[in-house]
């Protein structure tokens, strides 16, 4: 089987994207979160998607609760960007902050994804590129 070079390009290759996927516990916490990384460009969109049922170990016990999933679409680059801003806003002592690449899309999309995000990290560094907290 052949693909076209614009087929492989397009579609196969890996892109400069990534998802998010973010935890919360409350309607107020995911809306902080998911309108302040848009309106500072750090996401092109994010999704909130609620009632979402999760189980998971923490300090020995299993626990059960209801939980809001946000659904971060940004750039690579903005990676660090995201994290501390959620970690800033959040409520819970370790959120969950996962990244995914995404190594498939349309191109109208993805085109849409990088002209609503920023270009380049707002993370201060110094000049041994260690972050400046």
């Amino acid at each position: 089987m052949t693909y076209s070079v614009r087929y492989l390009y397009y579609y196969v290759m890996p892109t400069q994207y990534a998802i998010c996927l973010v935890t919360v516990g409350d309607e107020k916490t995911a809306s902080l979160i998911a309108g302040g990384l848009v309106e500072g460009k750090l996401a092109a969109c994010v999704s909130v998607i609620e009632n979402v049922a999760s189980t998971y170990r923490w300090k020995g016990k299993v626990e059960k609760s209801r939980e809001f999933l946000l659904v971060i679409k940004t750039r690579k680059k903005l990676a660090e960007d995201v994290e501390q801003f959620v970690k800033r806003n959040h409520t819970y002592t370790v959120p969950e902050i996962i990244f995914l690449d995404i190594n498939q899309g349309s191109r109208e999309y993805l085109d849409w994804l990088g002209a609503n995000t920023l270009f380049t990290t707002n993370i201060p560094r110094d000049k041994a590129g260690r972050i400046i907290l």
